[in-house]
């Protein structure tokens, strides 16, 4: 099979699945091993980049994925009707952050994180395939843990949960006294 053959291969199998495709299998299909698979795949990459192209190939984790560039947004609204627009509101953002952090993670332990309910939050990031199920704690209960989603990652431009950026021990510290005060407040109102 020839170099341009193979590219054709990838882009027939990304275009036609949709979702991400895991690396390991596009090498079975084309008979390469991993590394020239992604060799392959970056090259590929760079064309869609370098060109003037409306889609491009994105990297999860260990698997690749075709999708329309960002930047061709407003022309698809124009015929396609416009998508639900996901609106991420503070606590869902702080729920999401939390899970994304310390994942894999138990509703109590964000209820404990954030010291509230957050059966809502949980549920909204469900419905909106940024957090799902990764299995249940082995203890008296087996209560679900929850990690970040494949479409987590699209969202928000990473490749994996590594990608994160790390917070000092001082801005964990600000963190931390602003949730305290803030408990402080609520609970001076509430007197």
């Amino acid at each position: 099979m020839s170099e341009n053959n193979k590219e054709a291969v990838v882009e027939a199998i990304l275009f036609t699945m949709g979702d991400s495709v895991p690396v390991d299998r596009l090498a079975a299909v084309l008979d390469m091993d991993k590394n020239q698979t992604w060799e392959l795949l970056r090259a590929m990459m760079q064309k869609y980049q370098s060109e003037n192209r409306g889609i491009q190939i994105i990297e999860l984790e260990d698997c690749v994925q075709m999708c329309t560039k960002p930047e061709m947004y407003e022309s698809i609204i124009r015929i396609a009707k416009q998508p639900k627009k996901q609106v991420l509101t503070d606590v869902l953002l702080e729920t999401l952050a939390i899970v994304a952090y310390k994942q894999p993670v138990t509703r109590l332990e964000i209820e404990k994180i954030r010291g509230v309910k957050s059966d809502h939050a949980v549920n909204k990031l469900i419905e909106y395939n940024l957090i799902a199920e990764m299995g249940r704690l082995d203890v008296p209960g087996r209560p679900i843990l929850f990690g970040t989603t494949e479409e987590f990652l699209r969202c928000f431009g990473v490749q994996s949960v590594d990608e994160l950026p790390l917070l000092s021990p001082e801005k964990l510290e600000d963190f931390k006294q602003e949730a305290e005060e803030e408990m402080n407040a609520k609970i001076s109102v509430d007197v």
